[in-house]
This record gives C-alpha cells, sequence and structure tokens, in this order.
C-alpha cells in the first residue's frame, strides 16, 4: 500500500501551535462562571456587532428575503442583534464543548416536553429531535443531554485539531456523533430506541435535496429527515431552543411528534420540516445564524440571491 502523496502532519507539529492555542483558550474561557460569561460574550457583542464584509451582507440579504415585511429601521435593528448575538455564540461553543459537568449543571435551563420523548421510548421507538442553526444550539444540545440521552449528527471540521478535541468534547456527553456519510450507523441507532439531535436547514447542495418554501421562498433542503424517518420508523420531534435575557438561561421546548410523518412525499415531507423550522426562527430571530447563505442554490432558471 503507498502512503498517500501530502499526509497530514502529526497534531503535535508545530503547523498546529496556532490551533492548539485556541483549544487553551476555549478551555479557560469555558471555565469562568455562567454569569461571567455572558457579560463576555455581550462584550464581545459590541465587536461583532460591527462585523464588516461578506457575512454581514448575507445577513442583511437574508434578512430582507425573510421578512420583507419589516421596515428598512426593524431590519437593520434586527441586523445589529443578530451580528451582536455571533459574541454570545462564541463563548457559548467554548462553554458547550469545554465546560464541565459541574458548571453546565448551574446553568438555568427551562425543558418542556420531555413527556413526548418518554412515551415514544416507552414504545421502543427512536426519536429525531429537529432544530436548527441558532447560535447556541451546541450548548443547548448539552443542556438536554442533562436530562435523555442523545446521539448528534455533525459536519468533520477542517481544522484536524479542533476535530480531535471538539469531537472528544461531544463524545464526553453525547451517545454516538455521525456524519451526514454514515447513514447506515445512524439508522442502527434509532431502530435500537436512539434519540438523534439533528438541524437539517442548511443549503447542502447535494443531490438529496428538493426545493421547498422557507419563509414563503424556495430554499434548497436537504430531504434527511424524511429518509431517516422511513428507514429507521423513528418519530420526528421539534425541538425548539432560546436564550432568555438578561443571563437568564435557556428555554427548551420539545413538542409533539408530526403525525403521520413520514408520507410517501419525501418533497413534502420535507416542507412541513422546513414550516417548523421556520416557527423556530421566528420565535427567537436575532439568535438564528442569519450569515448562513440559505438561499445559495436556486432553482433552474432563477436568478442568483446573493
Amino acid at each position: 500500500m503507498t502512503a498517500p502523496e501530502n499526509p497530514q502532519p502529526p497534531l503535535r507539529s508545530p503547523r498546529y501551535w496556532p490551533s492548539w492555542l485556541g483549544v487553551g483558550v476555549m478551555k479557560l474561557v469555558a471555565r469562568l462562571p455562567y454569569r461571567v460569561l455572558h457579560l463576555l460574550g455581550r462584550t464581545l457583542g459590541l465587536l461583532t456587532r460591527q462585523l464588516p464584509g461578506a457575512r454581514r451582507r448575507i445577513a442583511q440579504r437574508n434578512l430582507e428575503i425573510c421578512f420583507p415585511e419589516l421596515s428598512a429601521g426593524e431590519r437593520e435593528r434586527l441586523l445589529r442583534a443578530t451580528l451582536a448575538d455571533l459574541g454570545l455564540m462564541l463563548v457559548e461553543f467554548a462553554f458547550a464543548w469545554m465546560g464541565s459537568d459541574r458548571a453546565l449543571a448551574r446553568v438555568p435551563c427551562a425543558i418542556e416536553g420531555l413527556e413526548h420523548l418518554e412515551a415514544c421510548r416507552a414504545q421502543g421507538r427512536g426519536v429525531l429531535l429537529v432544530g436548527a442553526h441558532f447560535s447556541h444550539l451546541e450548548l443547548c444540545a448539552r443542556l438536554v443531554s442533562q436530562r435523555i440521552r442523545i446521539a448528534g449528527m455533525y459536519r468533520v471540521m477542517d481544522n484536524p485539531v479542533f476535530e480531535h478535541e471538539v469531537l472528544r468534547a461531544r463524545l464526553h456527553y453525547a451517545e454516538a456523533m455521525y456524519t451526514k456519510d454514515e447513514l447506515l450507523a445512524t439508522v442502527k441507532y434509532l431502530r435500537r430506541g436512539g434519540t438523534l439531535w439533528y438541524a437539517p436547514d442548511q443549503d447542502m447542495r447535494g443531490k438529496d435535496s428538493v426545493f421547498v418554501p422557507f419563509f414563503g421562498v424556495d430554499a434548497a433542503t436537504i430531504t434527511a429527515t424524511h429518509h431517516l424517518a422511513r428507514l429507521s420508523g423513528a418519530a420526528v420531534i421539534p425541538f425548539f431552543h432560546r436564550r432568555l435575557p438578561d443571563g437568564r438561561g435557556y428555554a427548551l421546548r420539545l413538542e409533539a411528534p408530526l403525525e403521520n410523518f413520514p408520507t410517501t412525499d419525501a418533497a413534502a415531507d420535507t416542507a412541513r420540516v422546513n414550516a417548523q423550522i421556520e416557527r423556530m426562527v421566528r420565535e427567537a430571530p436575532e439568535q438564528y445564524l442569519w450569515v448562513h447563505k440559505r438561499f445559495k442554490s436556486r432553482p433552474p432558471g432563477e436568478p442568483p440571491l446573493y
């Protein structure tokens, strides 16, 4: 067997020392008390609110597309709020990954709807917790894992140091983590009655996507929720989560499983999932990750939106 032409250097290589420094900073941040973390995040938000360049333009365009009913002034205020929220996201990711169990247990968190999950488990049925890409998604996934055992789906990071450290951190509180290429293992986990957290609300530009409405505009949306439910028999439960103001913690809500899901129509099922995610976003629009090009792919013949 021949060696790869450009083998990865070992993780301790000097090439990765800046990455290890970043990991060290995250670990230090994660040791701060939650109230101090929140204050630090708000302070960083004063900087991220001034974020120039492409990401600001993307967020601004997304808000124009999704909230045409708002005035220009209202959208500008929402834009500033969502950019400031990125400051909190930075510290929440560090806390979610590197914070101790004891520290996480002290974070104010109210969870509604666990009875829906327990009912599915009593039937021996797997559950897909369908959420969305909010700034606090990692932290809320860990918070809910304090009450229930969950697994997650994730995208492999480009930086091998962060991939190594973050995956190890996630596996501390998650039963398993699956990539998009591990469909068979994911289905088997759900068939065993497992609970999988999944956020299907980004433009993956793959062959398994369909164009269905999101805020009234066709958006390329992955059909994986339909297929996972069809292949595993899992229930699909919408998972709402939002950050409360003034550092008062987080509100998490599990709703009743979607009825008659899945059907034989992948596009119709995917549209139903998008409708649930739109409901989530409308509850806390400033906390959603608008800096992603959600409408980058367009149906044939349509002009680009960015």
